[in-house]
């Protein structure tokens, strides 16, 4: 992905134009790279967004999270998939879950130039063991592996540190108030990207980007 960790902003919006507005005050604050969350648009459609990609003109993440892993999408998967499909060629990176059906994640992650797997639990963090099946599985499909778990206790979060140790090209995140500190400190343990907020967090913990770009400095 690149040399020095990302700093990637969640643009969740339920218009093109107020997506348009928050992506360029990431850009503005310094973000990296954008994810766009089809999902989170009220009428996802893919000209339309195609459109706010083009006129945007940064690195881009793609995703249309299913509503298994906290997206809001209400169309088929057949739909969900397809508008991936549409405006892979024009992103860097289309993310895309798991645990979606092959014959969807497979045209998903053909038509994109770069793919990352995706895994995410707000319940849990599972035993390191299984986390690292998960990364093993990730990348025998895609290209970048990515896991974002929920920590019950401060050894979860630690886990999610020691997955990382033990793989590469992996984003890996602990969620929540306990796992706030790994976003700042996942690069250091190999994690070629990390989230952070504008105007709001898109999932529990999420720091904003001026503090998590002070951090990351420091490394």
């Amino acid at each position: 992905m690149s040399a020095e960790p990302l700093i990637c902003v969640p643009i969740l919006r339920k218009s093109i134009d107020s997506a348009l507005k928050s992506a360029n005050k990431a850009i503005k604050l310094g973000a990296d790279i954008l994810e766009l969350r089809i999902d989170a648009l009220d009428n996802p459609d893919s000209d339309k967004i195609r459109n706010l990609i083009d006129n945007i003109n940064h690195r881009f993440i793609v995703t249309n999270r299913m509503r298994e892993e906290g997206g809001f999408f209400k169309g088929s998967e057949l739909e969900r998939t397809e508008i991936l499909v549409e405006v892979a060629e024009i992103v860097d990176f289309i993310d895309i879950e798991l645990q979606t059906e092959v014959k969807y994640r497979s045209k998903v992650i053909k038509s994109s130039q770069s793919s990352i797997i995706s895994y995410h639990d707000f319940e849990k963090t599972p035993s390191m063991t299984e986390l690292l099946n998960i990364v093993e599985k990730e990348k025998e499909v895609g290209d970048i592996a990515k896991f974002a778990v929920m920590p019950r206790n401060i050894q979860d979060t630690l886990t999610v540190l020691e997955v990382l140790s033990r793989v590469s090209n992996t984003i890996g995140i602990s969620m929540g108030e306990l796992g706030k500190y790994t976003r700042v400190v996942a690069p250091l343990f190999g994690s070629p990207l990390t989230f952070a907020s504008v105007d709001f967090e898109s999932v529990p913990g999420q720091l904003d980007i001026q503090t998590t770009r002070k951090f990351l400095k420091h490394f």
